[in-house]
């Protein structure tokens, strides 16, 4: 992992978060409690700060960044699947963004709403709390079920414990030959 300080701002990580191998985190970049930063995220802070909440997973290949004096917001308990972009939008607690999902400019992503794996989120889009939405650009398609509500809270905690195991792996290294 590599954590740079960009100008006078450097990456502030709570001490519980798990940052995989080949992450990079640059710059005004804030990451809450027992977060996951997976595989080769990168999560850039150069141009506005990016705000991360807890217990938020971020995982394989996704990019985090901005426009200017436009932050990227990302509440607690978000999940972002792997090779998802977000861009200067704001993801509300506990929604789920997935895998290859773009998210703009902009963007707001409501309270435990759903967006879908491919999904292009355009531009100064509000997408409803509890909704899920597909497509490119991105639609709404329903409401979100109490079914997928309790999937998103199984695999909110399931990336929070993995984290959580990981690092503990991390501090205890296999041994090598």
């Amino acid at each position: 992992m590599l954590l740079l300080p960009f100008a006078d701002k450097q990456p502030q990580i709570d001490p519980s978060v798990f940052l995989a191998q080949g992450t990079v985190i640059s710059g005004d970049v804030t990451i809450g409690a027992d977060t996951s930063v997976w595989y080769n995220t990168v999560i850039r802070g150069d141009i506005a700060p990016t705000r991360i909440g807890a217990r938020v997973s971020i995982q394989d290949n996704s990019t985090l960044h901005q426009s200017p004096d436009k932050p990227l917001i990302i509440e607690d308990e978000v999940t972002i699947g792997h090779n998802a972009v977000l861009h200067s939008c704001i993801v509300r607690k506990g929604a789920l963004i997935g895998m290859g999902a773009i998210v703009l400019d902009g963007a707001e992503i409501g309270e435990e709403a759903m967006v879908a794996a491919g999904a292009l989120v355009p531009p100064g889009m509000k997408v409803p709390p509890r909704t899920l939405v597909i497509g490119s650009p991105a639609k709404v398609k329903r409401a979100v079920s109490e079914a997928d509500l309790l999937e998103l809270r199984r695999i909110r905690q399931s990336y929070v414990d993995k984290g959580k195991t990981y690092r503990q792996l991390e501090l205890s290294p296999l041994p090598r030959d």
